[in-house]
């Protein structure tokens, strides 16, 4: 049980919230409602398999950092809690589940799948080189409501596109914002987060702007969907929390980038899957 709790420490389990909710836009749009037990637990067990391979790669590809800075010196790897043999395996794990359940839902998910895992893990190595691994992890949580959306109906759509790029900023932008509380650790290390590259304040601005995007995103997909009227309150709501995100972190202060970062993305996610179960169902 104890380890158990440290692979779920380790990759994160609780922040499953801010993906698994698009995923669930994306196919019950594409079917206009419930999708059918057997796609909908499918689709389950490859976010989370996926996400958990991505999580899991992402701490082997960062040991060395995470053990030099005081922030996440306390992760399971870095302490001996799992070791470096276990977490190969797990990954070896996460990933055929994540296949095989790709494998369950169509022949074009099983096709897209070893691209999937290529892009969830590709983010790790690219903080070295440019201050856009911010966009790539946006793209990593952003192929869940296409995913969502392909694994009902296996075509490419607009709305499926939309709320992909959509994410992909809303999750460039809060990634933005936690990154300042690294900046001199990144700057020290050679590693080009968007504020160790640009300052704080600038990084600021980049991630407000890339949430302004966002909600437009967002307010395009529900239009292009035809999510219903429903929607658009709950897309008024969530417009707003992007915006209240903005006036908790200063470039002076960084107390409030856990509120910021977890809490409100996490109500963003879950609200506008609401929103769009609202507009389906009244």
């Amino acid at each position: 049980m104890d380890k158990f709790l440290a692979l779920c420490r380790m990759v994160k389990i609780e922040h499953s919230v801010f993906a698994l909710p698009f995923a669930y836009i994306g196919v019950f749009l594409a079917a206009g409602g419930w999708p059918g037990l057997r796609v909908f637990l499918l689709l389950t067990l490859a976010m989370v398999a996926v996400r958990s391979f991505a999580m899991a790669f992402n701490r082997l590809a960062d040991l060395k950092y995470d053990a030099k800075n005081p922030r996440t010196q306390n992760r399971p790897l870095v302490t001996g809690e799992i070791t470096v043999r276990e977490t190969w395996a797990f990954l070896a794990g996460t990933a055929a589940v994540f296949v095989l359940a790709c494998a369950g839902l169509n022949t074009l998910c099983l096709a897209l799948s070893p691209v999937a895992l290529f892009v969830a893990g590709g983010y790790s190595y690219l903080k070295r080189f440019s201050m856009l691994c911010h966009y790539w992890l946006g793209s990593v949580l952003g192929l869940a409501p296409l995913a969502g959306w392909l694994a009902y109906e296996p075509t490419f759509t607009l709305p499926a596109v939309l709320f992909f790029f959509g994410v992909t900023f809303w999750v460039a932008g809060f990634d933005i914002l936690y990154s300042c509380q690294d900046v001199e650790f990144d700057r020290e290390n050679g590693l080009h987060s968007a504020p160790a590259s640009l300052g704080i304040p600038t990084a600021l601005a980049l991630s407000t702007f890339g949430h302004v995007v966002t909600a437009i995103l967002f307010g395009l997909a529900g239009w292009a969907a035809g999510a219903g009227a429903w929607y658009y309150p709950v897309w008024a709501v969530v417009a707003g929390i992007l915006v209240y995100e903005h006036t908790l972190i200063k470039a002076d202060d960084m107390s409030r980038v856990n509120l910021a970062f977890f809490t409100l993305n996490g109500v963003i996610a879950v609200f506008l899957f609401v929103g769009v179960l609202l507009g389906l169902y009244l």
